[in-house]
């Protein structure tokens, strides 16, 4: 919250992947004159490919988005102590104790994974373990883990009163098709996000164009997770208008001003 007060943001979203423990700690660090949105970043797949759906305002303690959300990161740590010991057949020695105390509080994720093998000098870096030689997708070491159908997901957040925002559609990995991208609005889905760090220049003019036709709200973001991908926050906003309404949308929460 202090480097997002520092960055000169108003508003500031928290999107941790699967979890909403963050925003305790999160809201009572709020400085003046910062804004925070609570939200989530679900883990989806579509078509066998990884998605990210952002959910925004819902409401935190509904039973049907909570018991999916405990679901996804039971099957996260499953995941991720089947990658350690398929890692360790291969000949690379990381722990489970390592991965753990990275992920420390947090939803232990690949991220984690990835940068004990750099601590074990197995590579440099966090993002040379996403390849077909580790833990990238279809992968040596690659495990699959439980996700939600997106179309589920934008269910579940809307009758929590939340908003629904497909995450970097373009920036990595699989390319979310356009008409995938329709078959989500006419889902439920409220926005799509088009200002993003790792979306060039023509993916973000088409995606603009794309949520103009499908009535979504053209959003973004820094996409920040610190030290894994440099400090960042700042990099991407949006409008005030396009930040309005689309969280305007929303019953199940409200945004959450500094003192």
């Amino acid at each position: 919250m202090r480097r997002a007060s520092a960055a000169g943001l108003g508003v500031i979203a928290l999107t941790d992947h699967d979890t909403v423990a963050g925003h305790p700690a999160a809201r009572a660090a709020l400085p003046p004159g910062l804004t925070l949105v609570p939200g989530m970043e679900l883990s989806c797949r579509l078509n066998g490919h990884s998605v990210h759906l952002l959910g925004y305002l819902f409401d935190p303690a509904d039973p049907d988005l909570a018991e999916e959300t405990a679901r996804i990161r039971d099957s996260r740590r499953h995941r991720a102590l089947a990658m350690v010991e398929r890692l360790n057949e291969l000949g690379v020695p990381v722990t489970w104790e390592q991965v753990s105390a990275l992920a420390g509080d947090g939803v232990v994720g690949r991220p984690h994974v990835a940068r004990a093998m750099v601590e074990a000098g197995v590579i440099d870096a966090p993002d040379q373990a996403f390849s077909p030689d580790w833990i990238g997708d279809d992968g040596r070491a690659h495990v699959a883990r439980y996700a939600l159908d997106p179309a589920r997901a934008i269910a579940l957040i809307r009758a929590a009163g939340g908003v629904a925002v497909l995450a970097h559609p373009r920036a990595r990995g699989w390319m979310v098709p356009d008409e995938a991208i329709a078959g989500l609005a006419a889902a439920g889905l409220s926005g799509v996000e088009v200002w993003h760090p790792d979306q060039d220049v023509q993916q973000r003019l088409h995606l603009q164009d794309l949520a103009a036709r499908l009535g979504l709200v053209a959003s973004g973001g820094s996409d920040d997770h610190g030290e894994l991908t440099g400090y960042r926050i700042g990099s991407d906003t949006i409008s005030a208008d396009a930040c309005e309404r689309l969280l305007s949308r929303a019953t199940g929460d409200t945004p959450v001003s500094g003192r």
